[in-house]
């Protein structure tokens, strides 16, 4: 064994002749890959597989290419969804790219965040691309992770920002913002806890494809909150299917059990009864039949809608059908305590555009008894409605 004199000079020397600092080696090791970064490693790499295989199994017409990295559930909603976008005219999906915001692993469950950009191909030749924030949910089963959820509803209810437009119909609002999927009216400030309106459900005919939805809902105007309850037409394969939904974002919407056709008159009321209890009252007023539900929900208040919207589904867009005029009738809602019609809450127009900004759906002025407009489908096409996934 060397001597502690032996060891001093030894380290002199090594000084002496520039040789590495021992110390450094032990302050700085190399870079350790934590589980966790593997972890979330491993889910961005199911969430790319997985969109890879919805595209492929629309393409190509095998769905079992998106049984890998689905759960059961979402398999059976990814099934559901690419019909529906075949229903709806796409022809074709393509991933654009895909943008990670947020991953997170907790155990056995994760969730990721990421903003998506899809091209979508129709059958007429048209296609469009559009980019939506994706909101997952994944879980980890036999050392795999699969997705259970993916949800687009974050801010796609929102119209575009406000500016003025002429719509070159006569009868329409002076004074309109535009949006690329809702047109109708709005009401803000102040505090909605309830909102009513009565409607005609178009009589949409079977020729071509797209869809339609009419609805009245509170928030969702100016924040990400929006409880909404409504009726809607889908278009494709030659046949119309008419439909009574709610739906509360973000979560995904819902069939009711009220049977609803071209022609039926409806009202539909959504009244808040707690500090998250919401009441949602429909009425079939041409069959008699009634649905009433109560669910909980955390809501700003923030406004007040009467809207036909161009709903789409899954990656794709839904093409507004050519629904004719739509009229609401008895609109009003609750402010503040008060309860007041359209014109008494100063409410705003809305003027649905597509890409050309071009009016595709124009409201009409309030009627004289202050509760009633009507929106009407112009001859413009419908191209540009903000993706979302809707109804699928």
């Amino acid at each position: 064994m060397a001597s502690l004199r032996t060891l001093f000079i030894l380290a002199i020397a090594l000084v002496a002749c520039g040789a590495p600092d021992v110390g450094s080696f032990l302050r700085d090791p190399a870079p350790v890959v934590s589980a966790q970064t593997n972890a979330q490693d491993a889910v961005k790499q199911v969430i790319e597989r997985a969109n890879q295989a919805q595209a492929a199994a629309f393409n190509g017409g095998d769905a079992t290419a998106m049984k890998a990295t689905a759960t059961d559930a979402f398999y059976t909603d990814l099934i559901r969804t690419n019909r529906e976008l075949a229903g709806a005219g796409a022809t074709k999906i393509e991933l654009v790219s895909t943008e990670f915001v947020s991953v997170s692993v907790n155990g056995d469950t994760a969730t990721a965040v990421t903003l998506e950009t899809w091209r979508t191909t129709y059958s007429d030749g048209t296609s469009d691309e559009q980019t939506a924030r994706n909101e997952y949910a994944l879980a980890l089963s036999d050392g795999t992770w699969r997705i259970e959820s993916d949800d687009q509803a974050t801010t796609t209810r929102q119209p575009a920002p406000a500016t003025s437009t002429d719509t070159g119909v006569p009868t329409a609002a002076i004074a309109s913002s535009t949006s690329s999927n809702w047109s109708g009216y709005a009401a803000s400030g102040g505090k909605f806890t309830s909102v009513t309106a009565t409607w005609t459900v178009p009589n949409v005919t079977a020729t071509g494809s797209g869809a339609d939805a009419t609805w009245i809902g509170i928030g969702g105007l100016e924040s990400r909150d929006l409880i909404q309850a409504g009726t809607q037409a889908m278009v494709g394969g030659g046949d119309v299917t008419y439909q009574a939904w709610i739906e509360m974002l973000p979560g995904s919407s819902r069939p009711v059990p009220l049977s609803v056709t071209g022609g039926d008159s409806v009202t539909v009321a959504i009244t808040q009864t707690g500090a998250s209890d919401w009441s949602i009252a429909m009425k079939n007023n041409t069959t008699g039949e009634r649905y009433t539900t109560t669910v909980k929900y955390v809501s700003s208040n923030s406004s007040a809608e009467w809207v036909q919207e161009a709903p789409s589904v899954g990656r794709g867009l839904v093409p507004l059908d050519n629904f004719g005029t739509l009229t609401f009738t008895s609109a009003s809602a609750v402010r503040d305590g008060a309860k007041m019609d359209v014109r008494a809450l100063d409410a705003h127009a809305i003027t649905m555009i597509n890409g050309a900004r071009q009016a595709i759906a124009t409201p009409s002025v309030i009627g004289a008894d202050g509760a009633s407009f009507s929106v009407t489908r112009t001859q413009a096409p419908s191209d540009g409605a903000t993706p979302r996934r809707r109804r699928g």
